[in-house]
């Protein structure tokens, strides 16, 4: 039996270009049953091409409109910065909230995710237990997501 909380479907998007990152979470995605819904991109021009369905992302019933980002900062040909800043400054994604994943624990890295647009920073789980505990978090994320979505549209919040 399952540790985490199940899950209504829901597509997260995750860019990550470490393949044993993505193997990892995927098993603790899978561990929590939370569906098939964990989709992956594995650096920042995938990651927009994705969003703005560009070449083999053109079929929207193929490559969805994510619910949640996870964004990990150091990625090649498109870092997450970068990435983040085209994010939120397009009116057709910006509402998609942005959780930054990353191995980084740098004020300055973190100061600068959130000022790009960031929702969260979190650093990387180092362990499948670490990224159960990291699914375990998302389901909940995403509760108070809706939440806020049911009551009004809500900015990211900066705590400085």
């Amino acid at each position: 039996m399952s540790t985490c909380m199940q899950a209504v479907p829901f597509i997260v998007l995750m860019a990550d270009d470490s393949t044993d990152d993505c193997l990892v979470a995927q098993a603790a995605w899978d561990e929590c049953r939370l569906g098939q819904d964990l989709r992956f991109v594995h650096d920042g021009e995938e990651l927009m091409n994705y969003l703005t369905r560009r070449g083999v992302y053109g079929d929207p019933v193929k490559s969805p409109r994510p619910g949640l980002i996870i964004l990990d900062l150091n990625m090649p040909k498109k870092d997450g910065c970068s990435a983040l800043v085209e994010i939120k400054s397009d009116q057709e994604l910006q509402d998609i909230p942005v959780l930054v994943l990353t191995t980084s624990r740098v004020a300055k890295h973190i100061d600068s995710a959130y000022n790009l647009g960031a929702h969260s920073f979190i650093t990387k789980p180092n362990s499948l237990d670490g990224y159960l505990e990291f699914m375990k978090g998302i389901t909940k994320y995403r509760a108070s997501l809706q939440a806020m979505h049911s009551l009004q549209r809500v900015k990211p919040l900066h705590l400085n």
